[in-house]
């Protein structure tokens, strides 16, 4: 590479690096040559800078950047040859009376406007491009304007389906979230409380403090996976055995956590088709028979609650999302009060 005559050389590269950074020959020469100096010969190294040499190495004619000899007029003094090369390692370029030192001469980093800065932190309502939760409960949807049916397929929403054991939450739930046109999650509460495996409160075992405690833990987990699924633009349907008649396990909670928007739907088949259903289960997803009568007749409580209704004890699971589909655009349009 050639330098014109007169101008200072870069630094040399630092093995295994490149050319040095924010190098400018204006800012390591003076404005002028100093007394004597030939012109076009290169400022002479000040006293006791790093990397400079005491003794003069020997000229290298025809270097690779060595500027050639200049000539000079008849009668006039030659300047002394500036000192080349040393065969030290190469240290910081020394800087020019006057000017300030380069940054990596003095070890302080740059303040200027050139200087780098650090990428600034991200803010704290996101987790790289996740948007998480945010701090107000989920709004209800808008209704359509005018006589319009509410498409809820592709509708942003927060569902509820509550039922007793054997209703059918959990497979209704999956299916309609699974067949949606819009990105639809599908969040069970036994699942989320089944995350404890050493110490978890089987409901088999009967309701006290400890199986409520987890009871509540479990719904906060959902209300808040609920949340940030809807900020994010993913709807979602959670299940759970909601009781009329007891508010610790009713759709206070749910209300706290989630927020106003949540729609609940009710799913109440008969009984028989409940003792069936709740026949072939397995593991402590299986009640006995009575455990089975008691809640349904306890889920009874939610006629007259004003909350929608489904009884699908004759129908399969793609007719009962199709027919939530149904109660949820009306929902939508006039949203039941709860």
């Amino acid at each position: 590479m050639q330098h014109a005559v007169g101008s200072p050389l870069p630094p040399p590269p630092q093995p295994g690096h490149g050319p040095a950074t924010g190098w400018s020959p204006a800012a390591h020469h003076p404005s002028g040559p100093p007394p004597g100096a030939a012109p076009g010969s290169p400022p002479p190294p000040v006293p006791g800078a790093p990397g400079a040499s005491h003794a003069p190495a020997p000229h290298v004619p025809g270097g690779p950047h060595a500027p050639g000899p200049v000539p000079h007029a008849p009668g006039t003094p030659q300047a002394p040859h500036a000192p080349g090369p040393t065969s030290h390692a190469p240290g910081p370029a020394p800087h020019a009376p006057g000017h300030a030192p380069h940054p990596a001469a003095t070890g302080h980093a740059q303040t200027g406007p050139a200087a780098h800065h650090a990428p600034a932190p991200p803010a704290r309502d996101t987790t790289g491009h996740i948007q998480l939760p945010p701090g107000g409960p989920v709004a209800m949807p808008s209704p359509p304007p005018g006589t319009a049916r509410a498409d809820t397929g592709s509708t942003t929403l927060a569902v509820l389906l509550i039922g007793p054991a054997g209703a059918g939450k959990t497979s209704v739930a999956k299916f309609w979230a699974e067949h949606r046109r819009v990105p639809t999650s599908h969040i069970s509460l036994d699942d989320v409380r089944e995350w404890v495996r050493s110490g978890f409160a089987d409901p088999q075992s009967g309701w006290n403090d400890h199986s409520e405690a987890q009871y509540r833990l479990a719904r906060r987990t959902c209300g808040f996976a609920a949340r940030n699924f809807l900020a994010n633009g993913i709807s979602c349907i959670l299940d759970d055995a909601v009781f009329p008649d007891r508010p610790v396990v009713g759709l206070g909670g749910w209300k706290r956590h989630v927020g106003p928007g949540l729609l609940p739907v009710v799913l109440l088949p008969g009984l028989e088709v409940v003792l069936e259903r709740n026949a072939q289960r397995s593991g402590n997803r299986r009640l006995t028979d009575e455990e089975v009568a008691r809640i349904h007749g306890r889920m009874a409580g939610w006629y007259g609650s004003g909350l929608p209704i489904i009884d699908n004890s004759q129908l399969d699971v793609p007719a009962t999302a199709r027919l939530l589909d149904d109660v949820l655009a009306r929902a939508i349009a006039s949203p039941p009060q709860w």
